[in-house]
């Protein structure tokens, strides 16, 4: 278990976002975090990430306690996290929106940095070298001095995964990586998330496309108003009527 989410909850004032939620997470998986809009979802990836403190419950990351660490401090300690919202430099070409990501890893100080100090140019180097095999892995080498806000709306995602991949996570959270794609870039969005799992990277992902979701995870976790209503692998979810009630609503006589 890499992953143990426990009793968690998220109010806002009155309105309570998550409401007691367990779940755990299994190395090597991709799991998948899904339900109706307003189901909480994309608050618990914020909680886990740092972005919202908890109002109650624990987060415990590879046996360790992180409730309520920053984000800075999260992403520190190895989960890599890609927003719904873009995280990128759409003023600046691909490749310095990627080795800009490399902010994080440094051990040369800014003044060594700045002074141009042997161990920091060496330390650029590798990063630059690193950001260009990060390109050839994301299938955007050819758009590397493209600025992010001409590129395709399906790479801007991409790209947005390659800058959580930059800080090498071990956990890896992604919120709606595919939306807004047409079915061809969502297939190329499934593919790269497959081959981030074979690099020994866990994933949690939240997906509203259903075909995207059933190809993609292991195991679901299904969210309405805040609660868990179902857990199982695909299979299970799709007969779950559950599920198929939050999603489609059930008839009254």
């Amino acid at each position: 278990m890499i992953l143990q989410v426990a009793n968690l909850s998220k109010h806002f004032g009155g309105v309570v976002a998550v409401d007691n939620l367990s779940f755990s997470v299994n190395k090597d998986e991709i799991l998948g975090l899904i339900g109706p809009n307003g189901a909480g979802k994309s608050t618990v990836l914020n909680m886990i990430n740092g972005a919202f403190r908890p109002t109650k419950g624990k987060i415990f990351f590879e046996g360790k306690d992180i409730t309520g660490f920053p984000d800075h401090k999260v992403a520190k300690n190895g989960i890599g996290c890609n927003f719904q919202m873009s995280s990128l430099f759409m003023e600046l070409p691909v490749i310095e929106n990627i080795f800009i990501g490399f902010h994080m890893r440094y051990k040369t100080n800014l003044f060594e940095r700045f002074l141009r100090f042997s161990s920091a140019v060496k330390e650029e180097t590798a990063f630059r070298q690193e950001a260009e095999k990060m390109l050839v892995q994301l299938g955007m080498n050819s758009f590397r001095y493209e600025l992010a806000k001409n590129l395709p709306y399906g790479y801007q995602r991409t790209l947005g995964v390659g800058l959580a991949l930059i800080t090498n996570p071990r956990l890896l959270l992604l919120d709606e990586p595919a939306t807004g794609m047409n079915q061809n870039e969502i297939n190329q969005m499934v593919e790269l998330i497959k081959q981030i799992r074979q690099r020994g990277i866990t994933i949690v992902v939240i997906e509203h496309n259903m075909e995207a979701v059933m190809k993609l995870c292991d195991r679901i976790v299904v969210l309405n108003f805040g609660q868990k209503i179902a857990e199982g692998t695909p299979k299970e979810i799709q007969g779950n009527e559950s599920v198929i009630e939050a999603y489609l609503g059930k008839e009254i006589d």
